[in-house]
């Protein structure tokens, strides 16, 4: 793994780090709410994926090793795609795949509303936010008001609760460890300007014209997978791929399946 800064257009540093054959197809990963470039690492590790893929990481802004401001205005949505966009001339992308997993669906779409999706060769929706719908909504976001607490007990409380919610098939207890260390990097007023975004309308969707791959977990209680099925709907030639006994996280509750779909998918949007 090679770790690098990206400096985004309004001046927040952003934790980018490279993994894989650097001469394959590209594939850029975006992690989702709360999370970190961490969460990737059953793709970044896998002996296969790196073989034959160059794989861009990095924390979202407020997020992990990324620089975290707490004004409100820092995570608007145009900000988001000028971050992706930042990213790919930084580290000199061509033509990558987006992988989006939860919030980086919402990520994805704000890159799209911004600057098309001509310079994409695909899109995985990995149990992505693409418009923000009450109907799509699971249970476990019911815990995201006590995230943004500033009690400290209460925070952490909710997060460990937030990460249980995420998966059907549950982390041992060193991944969930590592995963709460994460999760509670980020501030509780980043945490709340993320939820504070204008609501993501789904218009973008109609407008993607790239391969793009929908992957959902049927079990998912973050977000339900009635909102894989509209993306993969209202995306003209979409593929939905379900999950089924899986959450919200398919990319680590079944890393194999996941993996293998997504080399397949990358293969096929670089011919």
């Amino acid at each position: 793994m090679q770790a690098t800064t990206v400096t985004a257009a309004d001046g927040v540093n952003l934790a980018v780090q490279e993994w894989g054959n650097p001469h394959g197809p590209e594939i850029l990963f975006i992690h989702g709410f709360n999370q970190a470039h961490l969460s990737w690492l059953r793709q970044v590790k896998d002996p296969q994926l790196a073989a034959e893929f160059r794989m861009i990481t990095f924390d979202l802004r407020g997020h992990g090793s990324s620089d975290k401001p707490l004004e409100n205005e820092r995570y608007a949505h145009r900000n988001w795609g000028d971050d992706i966009a930042a990213i790919m001339r930084a580290t000199s992308l061509r033509r990558p795949v987006l992988v989006g997993w939860s919030y980086g669906g919402n990520v994805i779409c704000d890159y799209v509303r911004s600057f098309g999706s001509e310079g994409l060769a695909g899109i995985n929706f990995v149990a992505g936010a693409t418009k923000a719908d009450p109907a799509f909504f699971g249970s476990g976001r019911a815990l995201f008001p006590d995230m943004s607490s500033e009690d400290l007990a209460t925070n952490i409380a909710s997060t460990g609760k937030f990460i249980h919610a995420c998966f059907e098939r549950q982390p041992d207890q060193q991944d969930f460890e590592t995963m709460l260390a994460f999760n509670m990097v980020v501030p509780p007023r980043v945490r709340a300007a993320l939820m504070a975004r204008p609501a993501n309308r789904g218009d973008v969707l109609e407008h993607i014209r790239c391969p793009v791959l929908v992957t959902h977990g049927d079990e998912d209680r973050i977000l339900l997978v009635a909102l894989g099925k509209f993306t993969a709907g209202a995306v003209p030639g979409a593929k939905l791929s379900l999950y089924q006994g899986i959450g919200h996280a398919p990319f680590w509750e079944d890393a194999p399946r996941f993996n293998r779909e997504l080399m397949e998918f990358v293969r096929l949007a670089n011919k």
